[in-house]
């Protein structure tokens, strides 16, 4: 039985052997404060690639490019810029293969191995120019020491206002082996995958097939768990990388301990990825996280949870530190699973303790003061309880401030 020690590291995308980042301000962006604004990760051998896309309809230019790349399961490097999504541009496909193309030349590896990712403002045209007049520049910067994840997760950000970078630690066939990320999202973020930029790196050997069986159960559980505002992006993927460097034997068998492992660490990555997205989005005050419990199936419990955290009401409520426990059951009303509304109980708990507000679909009494405080904290649990089912479900959101309106009434500006 395959056992390990599983624990939170720096380094980010740079943490795992042969994997190097960098991030510098080309000048995609216009902002007069030098913002970083393309990110270069690169490993210094193929890496064996998976990758989730966004379920919006309207796919930018380099998703399209990039799902092209992909079909061999190999990649060696992602280029991201911001402040441009490249989305609905007449020549955008031909941009979004000279940034690879440029990649590929610098490097010295083939532009089909090139991940090509955009985010930033839809519908106006990317320059190519900064990009190809600063490529050498971005390359030659590559480290593989913290800052170097560091800065490309700052190139990635746009109404971002922290960092998201995480790294995990553990044991495979007795090798130490890493999973790092770096992400950005803060607008545009609602279930079905993919709703931000996410790209992970790991030094365990696995095939390319676990690879994406991997990946694909992974984000049923978090990335499609997460919302902050109902809008699903054009332009966003997950993507994963593993170029098998920390030297374990290669995992190939789904049943195996080693592939629970692995399942294991990228979980948690991935939630902690979760929880820094929601905590982070635009105008957000408030982590919000709602768990759901006694479901008759994963699926219920999957709903029911993304119901409340993705409802308008529920999350301005929270913004207003308000115990308004009818919402969260109308939430769960109108979900679309086939709930007893008789059975359902509802709590909220943060650090400063715990309230009790509903039981069997009805109020009880419950002291609004002691209700006020536990919903001033800066994570809060909406803890359901469905009633005797067997299955769970956790989803990440945050609550609605006036901030993110201001953000998005002149988001172009």
């Amino acid at each position: 039985m395959e056992t390990t020690t599983m624990k939170l590291i720096s380094g980010g995308v740079c943490a795992a052997k042969g994997f190097k980042a960098n991030g510098i301000h080309v000048g995609v962006r216009k902002s007069k404060s030098g913002k970083k604004d393309v990110a270069l990760i690169y490993s210094e051998v193929p890496a064996h690639a998976a990758a989730v896309y966004t379920t919006n309809l309207v796919k930018g230019a380099p998703l399209k490019v990039t799902k092209r790349h992909l079909a061999d399961g190999i990649a060696q490097a992602v280029i991201c810029n911001s402040g441009n999504a490249n989305t609905c541009n007449a020549n955008g496909i031909e941009v979004a293969e000279e940034m690879s193309d440029l990649v590929g030349r610098e490097l010295g590896i083939n532009p089909h191995d090139v991940v090509v990712a955009s985010t930033g403002v839809i519908g106006q045209p990317l320059d190519i120019s900064p990009i190809r007049n600063n490529i050498h520049t971005l390359a030659a910067g590559l480290t593989a020491d913290a800052a170097g994840s560091g800065d490309a997760a700052q190139a990635i950000m746009t109404t971002d206002t922290v960092k998201k970078e995480f790294a995990v630690q553990f044991e495979l066939d007795g090798k130490v082996c890493t999973l790092g990320g770096i992400g950005k999202g803060s607008g545009m973020i609602h279930p079905n995958m993919a709703t931000m930029l996410v790209f992970l790196t790991t030094d365990a050997a696995i095939s390319a097939d676990l690879l994406r069986t991997a990946l694909g159960m992974d984000v049923r559980k978090t990335f499609n768990m997460l919302s902050v505002d109902g809008d699903t992006s054009t332009n966003d993927m997950v993507v994963l990388m593993a170029n098998g460097l920390a030297g374990n034997t290669e995992v190939t068998n789904p049943r195996s301990a080693e592939f629970q492992t692995f399942m294991k660490a990228l979980n948690t990555l991935t939630i902690q990825l979760c929880r820094v997205i929601a905590g982070d989005g635009e105008g957000a005050t408030k982590l919000l996280e709602c768990h759901v419990k006694g479901a008759d199936s994963p699926d219920i419990a999957k709903v029911a949870a993304k119901s409340v955290i993705t409802s308008s009401l529920v999350k301005a409520a929270m913004f207003g530190s308000d115990a308004n426990w009818g919402r969260v059951l109308c939430a769960l009303g109108y979900c679309g699973a086939d709930l007893d509304v008789g059975t359902i109980d509802v709590s909220f708990q943060s650090e400063a303790g715990r309230v009790d507000v509903c039981k069997d679909g009805a109020g009880i009494p419950f002291s609004e003061d002691e209700a006020k405080k536990v919903l001033s904290e800066k994570e809060i649990d909406i803890l359901v309880s469905l009633g005797d089912g067997d299955y769970t479900a956790t989803a990440w959101g945050c609550d609605l401030t006036y901030d993110y309106v201001k953000i998005n009434g002149d988001y172009r500006t």
